[in-house]
């Protein structure tokens, strides 16, 4: 009985606080049930005609499509520069003297080591210098002369040896003069055809050889001494200084014709097998805002590798540089357009939805939401293209300005 007075007491004296309560729980089971039909605020998009990229965005690098590096053929001294570095040339044009002293004191050196060994070369096909010819042939005569007298003395004294004139001894003894004057001939003759030997003549080659290889290389060097231009183009970089000491093969100036450049792109593994020789390429850089200039993929990726933390495969293209604005080595931002297609039917990436892959959007119709389930092409990071299932300038919903949940049939309301 205490309890029930305690209560009633209570009510007594907080009876505004109940009635507020009361009503405010009116408010919202009303509201709750005003709302249920009331139409969801929502953003929408017309289904239109227009143009859709797929594209794929990497970055670059650009390189020069022909250049020439000059480098130090030996240690020497930079003689003279007669370029600087953004100079335009022409091909054969003299940019650079090395002093060549050295190199002209190697190249006479071994223009001597010709000489000599063509002499020696010569003496060898003729079987000897002047006087050891002269001398062979002074033998040679002699030995002809005496085997010619000791012919006729041997047939001389066969005759007198008929006639009983001659002993045979005497005969034997001309016979092995003969024989003595012949093998005396027949020396000379085979030392005048063979007077040197097979190694003897391969030494005398082989110095010949190395005589003329080292002329060659001397020559070679001289000719490096003075860099001309091979081709018409820009000194992109000049590192040597005048009256500076250069070692062999430190680089001295880089050249290269800059009114074709290749940009070589670097392209995310997933995004390689999306890639085909001739797709569009748009090149910007952020030194000139505003500009793109325009090119075709000239190879696509053979393998691919790793480059910092990206695993990428490298494609390249060919661009005009007419104006010389994109330098070497400078990184680039790549957009390589995979597909293009003009006049077609778009829509927002946002309107399309997905249910037991089936793609649908939901079309404002007298202002309900009704679904349609709908087939795409190409799309990209804002765009779809829809090539079936709903009408050109259709309203789809795109979604509710409140993040309520957007079904099939629920009243809505476009607003903008």
């Amino acid at each position: 009985m205490s309890n029930a007075n305690n209560s009633a007491s209570f009510i007594a004296r907080h009876r505004w606080l109940v009635w507020g309560g009361g009503i405010v729980a009116a408010v919202i089971v009303l509201a709750s049930f005003m709302s249920h039909d009331d139409p969801l605020p929502i953003r929408a998009a017309t289904v239109q005609p227009g143009t859709i990229r797929s594209i794929v965005s990497t970055n670059g690098k650009v390189e020069p499509l022909q250049s020439f590096e000059a480098h130090a053929p030996v240690g020497t001294t930079v003689k003279k520069l007669l370029v600087k570095e953004g100079d335009q040339v022409k091909q054969g044009q003299l940019m650079v003297e090395l002093d060549d002293a050295g190199a002209r004191s190697e190249a006479a050196k071994a223009l001597a080591q010709i000489r000599s060994s063509e002499a020696d070369v010569s003496a060898i096909q003729s079987g000897g210098n002047r006087e050891e010819v002269l001398t062979l042939e002074a033998q040679l005569a002699k030995a002809q002369t005496q085997r010619d007298s000791a012919q006729r003395n041997v047939e001389a004294l066969r005759r007198l040896q008929q006639q009983g004139a001659a002993s045979p001894g005497e005969v034997k003894s001309a016979e092995n003069q003969l024989a003595a004057a012949e093998a005396d001939l027949k020396f000379l003759q085979q030392k005048q055809k063979d007077r040197y030997s097979k190694p003897e003549v391969a030494r005398v080659q082989a110095q010949a050889n190395e005589a003329h290889s080292a002329y060659q290389a001397a020559e070679d060097i001289l000719s490096k001494l003075n860099i001309l231009a091979p081709f018409d183009g820009i000194v992109y970089s000049l590192p040597a200084r005048q009256g500076a000491y250069v070692n062999p093969g430190d680089l001295i100036l880089q050249e290269a014709d800059l009114s074709k450049v290749l940009v070589r792109a670097f392209v995310d593994e997933p995004d390689v097998g999306r890639l085909a020789p001739g797709q569009k390429i748009e090149i910007i850089w952020d030194a000139v805002p505003g500009r793109i200039w325009n090119g075709a993929l000239s190879t696509v990726p053979a393998s691919v590798k790793l480059r910092g933390t990206r695993n990428v495969g490298e494609t390249t293209c060919v661009v005009d540089n007419n104006d010389f604005k994109l330098l070497p080595n400078i990184n680039v931002g790549v957009t390589i357009v995979t597909a293009e297609h003009h006049d077609v039917l778009t829509v927002p990436r946002e309107a399309i939805r997905q249910e037991d892959n089936k793609v649908y959007v939901l079309q404002v119709v007298n202002n309900a939401l009704h679904r349609r389930d709908v087939q795409m092409s190409i799309s990209n990071l804002t765009q779809v293209e829809i090539t079936g299932g709903i009408p050109a300038n259709s309203v789809v919903a795109l979604t509710s300005v409140n993040s309520k949940p957007l079904r099939d049939g629920s009243a809505v309301k476009v607003v903008h």
